[in-house]
């Protein structure tokens, strides 16, 4: 709900300015708890490539959970990629080489 309320948002100021907005809506702190709870499901995945050595796939997220993994694991040093088909795209974080 909130990503189709973000992009109606960002398609009025689009119609209103003609500029593209990179306009970013968090209902009652939604997305800011949701940034938590992903930089803790990215750190726990990032132990388990450093333990097991091997490849962590997570679950699928959209783009803005996507990013948020993605630099929470270049910050811990490891490198990550997003694969996968939308709506079905996630992440997978590569051990260090």
């Amino acid at each position: 709900m909130l990503d189709a309320l973000q992009e109606l948002t960002r398609l009025a100021v689009q119609a209103k300015t003609g500029d593209r907005s990179r306009l970013m809506l968090d209902i009652a702190g939604y997305r800011a708890a949701r940034k938590a709870e992903l930089v803790t499901v990215a750190e726990r995945a990032i132990a388990e490539a450093r333990e097991s050595g091997t490849e962590v796939s997570l679950e699928p997220m959209n783009p803005f959970e996507r990013k948020v993994v993605h630099d929470a694991v270049a910050a811990a040093g490891l490198s990550s990629d997003s694969e996968g088909i939308e709506p079905a795209r996630y992440v997978v974080i590569k051990p260090a080489v």
